[in-house]
C-alpha cells in the first residue's frame, strides 16, 4: 500500500506541474469518459467508469458545467433521468489536453522501460 501511495504521489505531482486548462485528474477523466461514450451517460454510470462515489461525481460534474465542458439532457429512454455528455467546449479542451495528458503519464513512467510499462500495466489492471 504504501509504494501503491507514492507512486499516486509522484503522478500527481507531476500532473500538477503541467497546466491542464485547470482540469483535476478526476475532471479531466470525467471529461475524457463523457467525450469517448457515443451515448449521453447517466451521473450514476459514470461514477462507476471513473471509480467516483456519488458525493465526488456530483461536484466534478457540477464544476465542469459551470465552465461549459459538459451539459446534461433528458434521458430520450427514460423521461424520469437524465444523462451527461460533453460539449463542443468540452471535446475542443479535450483535444487540447491529451497531447499533456500522455507526457504527464510519458513523465510518470519514465523509470520503466517498455516491457515494464505493460507489465506495470498489466499488473494494474489485475488489481483493480
Amino acid at each position: 500500500g504504501f509504494l501503491l501511495r507514492r507512486a499516486h504521489q509522484r503522478h500527481q505531482t507531476i500532473f500538477a506541474q503541467h497546466a491542464v486548462q485547470g482540469l483535476t485528474p478526476m475532471q479531466f477523466s470525467t471529461l475524457f469518459r463523457l467525450a469517448s461514450a457515443r451515448e449521453g451517460v447517466s451521473q450514476n454510470a459514470l461514477g462507476r467508469l471513473v471509480a467516483m462515489d456519488a458525493a465526488t461525481t456530483k461536484g466534478v460534474v457540477a464544476r465542469l458545467q459551470a465552465r461549459g465542458l459538459i451539459q446534461t439532457e433528458p434521458d430520450p429512454h427514460d423521461k424520469r433521468r437524465y444523462t451527461l455528455r460533453a460539449t463542443a467546449a468540452g471535446r475542443a479542451v479535450l483535444a487540447e489536453v491529451l497531447p499533456e495528458m500522455e507526457a504527464i503519464n510519458e513523465a510518470s513512467l519514465a523509470p520503466l522501460s517498455a516491457r515494464e510499462r505493460a507489465q506495470f500495466a498489466r499488473l494494474l489492471r489485475k488489481l483493480v
